[in-house]
């Protein structure tokens, strides 16, 4: 099979039983698909790190710096998995704890008071959920980092790039634009972890992926995200540049749009979107 992420057994009739939901969770997760820090090197010059939230610590899970799209001065934030298995542990497999929210929310009031646009990457199941983290208020970090992403001056885009998984991906993402790459995940669980609690068993996980309607198409669909970035025809994974030029065009597009606006238009036009997200409404 010339696309690796639609099993490993490498039996086409095993491919074909896999869910269309489950094909994009391991495009999503393929190892070779590019992090936020490796569209972050593509798409940005003077790439200038700030490290410390100014309480705890510096979490290497998180990076954010100042830096240069097209010519304009930016504020860049991504979360980091790593390359190697060495590296991953160092960086936690790329799950934030509390002190890199805080310091991604430091980086952004310096941006917002030199007026420069705040753009986030996001790839990560979820925000780390051990002990220390909740001991040093991960909740918290969260939930002050909504309350003021919302209410920044500046433009702001965030964008999926792999797994945006629960408030740990929300954190980094309640801004004017939420753009998804076409093969990456939007969830509040990792659809193990909700097999895990209505079935009782993780392995159906395929099932799961489908009925919680994860997929670019479908959070779109919900309003939850502004836009879908397309990627290579088998995926991100399988031609880095091609993906990077591809995020390039769509990002300097809803960027433009945004520097349009007046800072009191970009905030009534997040209140609004945020306020109307998956909403239902019945007839009679």
């Amino acid at each position: 099979m010339s696309d690796t992420s639609q099993g490993t057994s490498g039996s086409a009739n095993q491919a074909q039983a896999i869910s269309p939901a489950w094909i994009k969770v391991e495009r999503a997760r393929h190892p070779k698909r590019p992090y936020p820090m490796d569209f972050i090197e593509r798409l940005f010059t003077d790439f200038s790190e700030i490290h410390g939230d100014r309480a705890y610590g510096d979490d290497e899970a998180i990076a954010c710096g100042m830096a240069r799209f097209h010519g304009q001065e930016v504020l860049v934030i991504g979360n980091r998995k790593g390359g190697t298995t060495k590296e991953r542990v160092r960086r936690n497999f790329g799950m934030p704890n509390p002190e890199g929210y805080r310091k991604a929310l430091r980086a952004m009031k310096i941006a917002e008071k030199f007026n420069r646009p705040v753009i986030t990457f996001i790839d990560l199941p979820g925000a780390f959920p051990g002990l220390g983290a909740e001991e040093r208020g991960q909740a918290e970090a969260i939930a002050r980092n909504l309350l003021e992403m919302a209410k920044l001056k500046v433009p702001t885009i965030a964008i999926i790039s792999g797994e945006g998984g629960s408030g740990g991906a929300l954190a980094l993402a309640v801004t004017d634009r939420v753009l998804i790459l076409e093969n990456a995940l939007y969830f509040v669980i990792t659809p193990e972890a909700c097999a895990a609690i209505m079935w009782r068993d993780a392995a159906h996980k395929e099932r799961a992926a489908e009925a919680m309607r994860i997929t670019a198409q479908e959070v779109k669909e919900l309003g939850c995200v502004d836009d879908i970035v397309p990627e290579p025809p088998i995926g991100a994974h399988d031609d880095h540049e091609a993906a990077a030029a591809l995020l390039d065009s769509c990002l300097l597009y809803h960027l433009e749009q945004l520097n349009a606006l007046s800072t009191e238009q970009r905030l009534a036009e997040r209140k609004t979107k945020f306020r109307n997200i998956a909403q239902f409404y019945t007839e009679g």
